[in-house]
C-alpha cells in the first residue's frame, strides 16, 4: 500500500462498509483511524480507552454497538496491544469484523502470536517514524481468502487476479507500493526482531526507573503482551508532582536535557472535522432515532492520555542501558527544579 492510511481505507472498503454503517474505534488514536471510515461514507464511533494501557475499552466498545455497527478497529497504542481476547470475543459474538490498526506494533506479540493476525485484517504503516520505514508505505494482512481477494482488487484499480488487465470489476484505486520501497522494507525484516527485543528490554528497564519518580506512571504492560514493539514509550505525568508545570513545559525541559520526547495525539471527538464539519453532516443523515451522544460525551481516560502523557520516540529505545539511566536522571533533575518551569 502507498501508506498506512491507505491500508485502513482499503480494509474498510474491502469489508463492504459504506453509508449507513458504523465503525467503533478508540477516541485516542491518530486521525487516519477515523478518517478512513469517513472516506467510505460511514460513521466513526469513538469510545473511551482503558485508564492504564490507553487502548480501546472492550466494555465501552460493546456498549456502543448498534444494529448499524459493521466493525471494531483496535489500535495498539504506542505498540501495546489492545485487549484482543475481549475484543475478538466481542466481534465474534456480534458477527462483526475486528480490524487491527497495527501502525505502532510491528513485531509486537499477544500471547506469543504476532499482532495483526488476530482479527479479520491487520494494517501497518511504514511512514518515516515507524518501526519499519520506506519513507511512506503500508500493508494489509489477513487469513480470510474472500477479504484478501476484495482488498487486492480495491488496491489495484478494481482488477481481479487472472483477468484481463483492463477489466475492472469494482470501484478500486491505485494504492500500490513501489518495488523500490518494497526492497527497502524487505532488508529491514532481517533486523526487526533484534531491534524489537532491544526496545522491549530497555522499555522494561525504563519502567522500573521512572516508576521510582513520584508523579510518573508508565503505560501498563498487560502480561498477555509477550513482546512490545514500542513505537513510543508512553508515560503519564502528574503535574502536581512537578510544581504544577504544564505538559508543554515539561516537554521543553526534557528537550533541553537532550532527551527526545513529544506530545500526544488529541482526542478524535474534539477534532474540528468531527465537531463542526463533515462528521456532523453524516450525523444529520444518520438513521439513528436520536443524535449520537458521543459528540457531547465525556472521555476522561482519553483526555488524560491526550493531555497528560509524554511520548519518547522509539529510536531512543535502541540505545543501551546507560541511556535509560540518563533519561531517568533527567526526569529527577526536572522534578528537583520544577518550580523554575512555572
Amino acid at each position: 500500500m502507498t501508506n498506512g492510511t491507505a491500508a485502513l481505507e482499503v480494509t474498510i472498503s474491502a469489508l463492504g462498509i459504506g453509508p449507513g454503517d458504523e465503525v467503533i474505534l478508540p477516541d485516542y488514536t491518530f486521525v487516519a483511524t477515523a478518517s478512513a471510515v469517513l472516506y467510505a461514507g460511514a460513521l466513526p464511533v469513538p469510545v473511551d480507552v482503558s485508564p492504564d494501557t490507553w487502548c480501546l475499552d472492550p466494555k465501552l466498545a460493546e456498549a456502543a454497538i448498534t444494529p448499524r455497527t459493521k466493525a471494531i478497529v483496535a489500535v495498539h497504542m504506542g505498540g501495546h496491544p489492545a485487549d484482543l481476547d475481549a475484543l475478538g470475543d466481542l466481534a465474534k459474538r456480534k458477527g462483526i469484523a475486528l480490524v487491527e490498526d497495527s501502525s505502532h506494533a510491528h513485531a509486537t506479540e499477544w500471547k506469543g502470536q504476532r499482532i495483526g493476525s488476530h482479527g479479520t485484517a491487520g494494517t501497518f504503516s511504514f511512514q518515516a517514524s515507524k518501526l519499519m520505514t520506506a519513507g511512506e508505505g503500508g500493508i494489509v494482512i489477513t487469513n480470510d481468502d474472500a477479504f484478501e481477494k476484495q482488498a487486492r482488487s480495491v488496491h489495484d484499480c478494481g482488477r481481479m487476479p487472472g483477468e484481463w488487465f483492463y477489466s475492472h470489476f469494482i470501484n478500486g484505486s491505485n494504492y500500490r507500493l513501489s518495488e523500490w520501497q518494497g526492497a527497502v522494507l524487505s532488508v529491514q525484516l532481517m533486523r526487526l526482531d533484534a531491534q524489537t527485543q532491544r526496545r522491549h528490554h530497555n522499555a522494561r528497564l525504563l519502567d522500573q526507573l521512572l516508576a521510582q519518580i513520584p508523579g510518573i506512571t508508565p503505560q501498563k504492560l498487560d502480561p498477555r503482551c509477550t513482546r512490545n514493539g514500542h513505537y513510543a514509550y508512553i508515560f503519564h505525568v502528574d503535574s502536581k508532582e512537578f510544581a504544577g508545570a504544564s505538559t508543554e513545559k515539561l516537554i521543553q525541559a526534557m528537550n533541553a536535557e537532550g532527551i527526545p520526547n513529544q506530545a500526544s495525539y488529541p482526542p478524535i471527538h474534539a477534532l474540528h472535522v468531527f465537531q463542526n464539519g463533515e462528521y456532523r453532516k453524516r450525523l444529520c443523515g444518520s438513521q439513528a432515532a436520536e443524535p449520537h451522544a458521543f459528540l457531547k460525551a465525556s472521555y476522561p481516560h482519553t483526555h488524560r492520555a491526550a493531555f497528560e502523557t509524554i511520548w519518547i520516540p522509539q529510536p531512543a529505545l535502541l540505545g543501551d542501558e546507560e541511556d535509560m539511566h540518563e533519561i531517568a536522571a533527567a526526569w529527577r533533575k526536572i522534578q528537583k527544579f520544577a518550580k523554575e518551569l512555572v
